[in-house]
């Protein structure tokens, strides 16, 4: 069985140790590490090159939203599945344009949690369509000084049935729903997202839908 190694990054002693325990008593986890601040998650995870950290938004020294951006830079292949307790839009928006790969909500149930790191750490991205909506909701918002409009970038060589899928995948769809919807194979949907991160230097389906907002093929009406 693989072994997915994992960093904890949270302030909070006691819910670091919670995290711990829970995931090594998990079939195929193991925690290499446990940082109390951003600065300390992010020293740990270049030295150690975990498959996941778990990054609290909220932290001394340096917030999670931070970490995140620099461990994008510093350490590319790590990915970040972001928690925190609070249901927070702008949050939620931040820490995926910073490059995480998921977020979810503290008192998520702990095989939800489980299951989100398995998932994350197989190369996937962790996006309910309703956060999807949430996202497009605070993207198309007047652009303020926390999170500053950034220059799209462009859509080069992108074919139209490709942009056809990038639309659908930034509403919030599944392979399985893009495949229907299009009338395509699952075979083809997936050979067309895979082209997607290619071409656009995408590193998983969240950049995507980050991506479609940028460009307006994703938009809220109402």
């Amino acid at each position: 069985m693989t072994n997915i190694r994992v960093l904890v990054a949270d302030d909070q002693a006691l819910l670091r140790g919670s995290f711990r325990v829970l995931l090594e008593t998990a079939p195929g986890l193991s925690v290499v590490a446990e940082a109390a601040n951003g600065a300390e998650a992010v020293r740990l995870a270049v030295e150690l090159r975990p498959d996941v950290v778990l990054m609290d938004v909220r932290m001394p020294v340096l917030d999670g939203i931070e970490a995140t951006s620099r461990l994008r830079t510093e350490a590319p292949e790590v990915r970040v599945l972001v928690l925190t307790m609070f249901d927070d839009d702008s949050a939620v928006f931040a820490a995926l344009r910073a490059g995480a790969s998921g977020f979810l909500l503290k008192d998520t149930p702990p095989g939800d949690l489980l299951q989100a790191i398995n998932i994350i750490a197989a190369g996937e991205s962790l996006l309910a369509p309703t956060v999807t909506r949430r996202l497009i909701e605070e993207f198309t918002r007047q652009p303020g000084p926390a999170h500053p409009r950034l220059e799209p970038r462009p859509l080069t060589g992108v074919t139209d049935r490709e942009r056809e899928v990038l639309t659908l995948v930034g509403r919030g769809l599944s392979n399985d729903e893009i495949a229907a919807q299009l009338r395509l194979s699952l075979a083809t949907v997936k050979t067309y997202v895979g082209r997607l991160l290619a071409k656009l230097h995408a590193r998983d389906r969240a950049q995507l839908v980050i991506i479609a907002y940028e460009h307006g093929l994703v938009r809220v009406h109402g």
